[in-house]
């Protein structure tokens, strides 16, 4: 089994959506939820959350004492701070042979599909190096100057027939010590990992966290 360390790191401020971090969601504050499904992995060893918010600080000690915490340096605080500057710091504080990083933005990520992945990448060592998740793009797409990206307007092919293209959805990233050490959230010979579009929901704009939240609420009743 692939042991990781787990990092979240957020942020106290957001600019779309404010303070979406600790805000509300369906009972809870949202980044419980992604708390929820990491300690659900048993192959995740210790989750790590980074951050330099009091609240999110304060509720992890209370909610969740076998989290550890991180306080951001001020030197990676702001905004523009690229991420691969924090989780590079991150793991100069928690040693690990992997890493996994996701965003508590993902609310509806489950622990199976952590759990799915970490096992599918290192059944793949052999040829994979690293994962991130990704969302399945069979549709037709052009870019700004209205050149068709993966189809030919004049066949106008079944959608479910268009050779796919990926996109990277931020529901989980694993990299190695090494990776990150040289900056890099993945290697050279990454897996694209294919979730449920359902489970990649990212929270960005305030539309999404409603958007979110229904899915949530709409699946919990489903279960009853």
């Amino acid at each position: 089994m692939l042991n990781v360390v787990a990092f979240m790191p957020m942020r106290h401020s957001s600019e779309r959506v404010p303070g979406k971090n600790y805000r509300d969601f369906n009972g809870e504050p949202l980044f419980h939820h992604m708390l929820h499904t990491l300690l659900g992995c048993p192959e995740v060893t210790q989750v790590v959350i980074d951050t330099d918010s009091p609240t999110v600080a304060d509720q992890s000690a209370e909610k969740f004492p076998s989290v550890l915490v991180l306080p951001r340096p001020e030197h990676l605080l702001g905004g523009e701070m690229p991420m691969t500057e924090i989780l590079r710091y991150d793991a100069t504080q928690v040693e690990a042979d992997w890493y996994l990083q996701v965003h508590s933005t993902s609310p509806l990520l489950r622990s199976e599909t952590v759990s799915e992945g970490l096992a599918t990448l290192e059944k793949s060592l052999d040829t994979h190096d690293s994962l991130f998740s990704v969302t399945r793009l069979q549709t037709r797409l052009y870019d700004a100057e209205f050149k068709p990206v993966n189809h030919n307007p004049t066949e106008l092919l079944r959608t479910q027939d268009l050779p796919p293209l990926y996109e990277e959805n931020s529901g989980m990233y694993v990299f190695s010590n090494q990776q990150i050490a040289e900056g890099r959230r993945f290697g050279d010979r990454p897996l694209l990992y294919e979730i449920d579009p359902l489970e990649a929901t990212d929270i960005d704009e305030e539309a999404d966290f409603v958007l979110a939240e229904t899915l949530q609420r709409i699946k919990k009743e489903q279960i009853k």
